[in-house]
């Protein structure tokens, strides 16, 4: 079976548009469509308005966390950057959520699932989403359909700068990593921060994950599309 194809972008500033806008149309050069992860605590703006554009042309928004300024409560471990719904129990992930739906509804924006931050959820956050009508969560190694318990396995290829000096051999890994999955068909997860867009060896490498991916006969897709074709 074919492999089904999916790029996300999260972490869109207004200092990074530019490059967000430059990804999206060398992805549309390979007909491969967006999934753009959107923090609700953005409010009106020129990330909003972009996101909306992308959605009006096919590509998908998944809420990606409310306020990641904020530090949750709760923490079972420290993490380098926040993890907003990692360790959050399911009465505190409601009133998050509650916040974040209102915010998309004032910015005018409809979601196809949620992506959290760092890709962890917590129990009690998948337990919550199901009871505020998402219907997808995608984590770091899987994505679930929350209505029909269906969930499909693939690890997120991250495309992120941690070190400078292993940089140039992770890339290599993780564009072959992409060949790999790409050829054992499902899903092939590629994720990226806007603001490592600015490294030129981490966007390359992506577009290479894109294309070798795309060359093993993956397709693209996005995260919204995957569950529509599940129901």
């Amino acid at each position: 079976m074919d492999a089904r194809l999916l790029v996300s972008l999260a972490g869109i500033t207004p200092r990074t548009l530019h490059r967000c806008a430059d990804l999206a149309a060398e992805l549309e050069r390979r007909k491969v469509p967006l999934s753009v992860l959107y923090a609700a605590r953005t409010g009106d703006g020129p990330v909003t308005e972009w996101t909306r554009v992308r959605a009006a042309a096919g590509d998908s928004v998944l809420l990606h966390g409310y306020d990641h300024r904020v530090t949750p409560t709760h923490r079972a471990v420290h993490l380098g950057k926040k993890a907003e719904f990692a360790a959050l129990p399911a009465h505190e992930a409601r009133l998050r959520l509650i916040a974040a739906k209102a915010a998309l509804d004032g910015a005018g924006l409809g979601v196809d699932g949620f992506a959290p931050p760092r890709w962890i959820a917590s129990q009690g956050t998948v337990q919550a989403l199901a009871e505020h009508g998402f219907r997808l969560c995608a984590d770091l190694v899987s994505v679930r359909d929350l209505e029909n318990g269906e969930s499909w396995r693939s690890r997120v290829l991250e495309f992120s700068s941690q070190s400078q000096r292993t940089e140039t051999v992770r890339c290599f890994a993780l564009v072959l990593a992409s060949a790999r999955a790409a050829r054992k068909g499902g899903l092939v997860r590629l994720g990226v921060e806007a603001a490592d867009l600015a490294r030129p060896g981490l966007r390359q490498a992506l577009l290479d994950a894109v294309d070798v991916a795309l060359e093993n006969r993956a397709f693209g897709s996005t995260y919204g599309a995957l569950r529509r074709v599940a129901a």
